[in-house]
């Protein structure tokens, strides 16, 4: 993962060098933003941030609109730091588009493992690619189409659907999903997941019916004939 650049967005001086400090070590090239604004000019200067960690509390730009400017332009994978441990707030982070949350105080040795994580799935190529009842998913370009015609998913919304497609026919359990998708030990409400088939369904048009409700447990994802 040499070389990756990781932006990383706080108005805190000490906090972004002592993330800096732990992905520099790792190998990453390591851009610093201290407020809303300045994350916004330097991810559409760059063109090539592999990985924004964003605080949500900063000056001139907060942390969401940071997120809701660059979702209308990009999937790039998102972090978001946040002093704040309120469900609605982790739960308004996905709703935008947020494929990780941590609360501060937080470990940066686990933020480091979280981002080499993230970074590891999005670069996954095995297997590359996989046409599955009419759905045809390249793991390598991060697309996904429909009978041919492109759909445009977040990336949270990529991984789940990857990971329904990699495990056809098998009932899986919120927790499985939490632990398999988001790779960590998750701690909020399995609405999360929810929240997140819905738009996968929605965005999959008549398609979106293989991923089928398992009452009590979770979901299965089936073809059907």
């Amino acid at each position: 993962m040499d070389s990756l650049k990781v932006l990383v967005v706080d108005d805190e001086a000490r906090m972004r060098k002592l993330v800096r400090d732990f992905l520099t070590v790792k190998g990453f090239q390591v851009l610093e933003a201290e407020d809303g604004e300045k994350a916004v000019e330097l991810f559409f200067q760059q063109k090539d941030i592999a990985l924004i960690i964003l605080d949500v509390m900063m000056p001139r730009m907060d942390g969401w609109e940071v997120c809701r400017t660059i979702r209308e332009y990009s999937q790039v994978p998102i972090i978001m730091l946040t002093a704040r441990g309120e469900e609605r707030d982790e739960l308004q982070g996905f709703k935008l588009g947020v494929d990780e949350y941590i609360s501060k105080p937080f470990s940066p040795k686990i933020l480091v493992a979280r981002v080499e994580a993230i970074l590891r799935r999005a670069k996954a190529a095995v297997p590359e690619k996989s046409d599955v009842g009419g759905i045809q998913v390249d793991k390598v370009a991060h697309t996904v189409a429909i009978d041919g015609n492109p759909i445009e998913l977040s990336y949270k919304e990529f991984e789940l659907l990857s990971y329904f497609i990699d495990n056809q026919g098998i009932a899986l359990s919120r927790e499985k999903i939490l632990n398999n998708v988001w790779n960590y030990d998750y701690f909020g409400d399995a609405r999360t997941i929810d929240t997140h088939v819905k738009k996968l369904r929605s965005k999959m048009g008549a398609k979106g019916e293989y991923i089928h409700t398992i009452w009590g447990i979770g979901y299965k994802f089936e073809v059907s004939e």
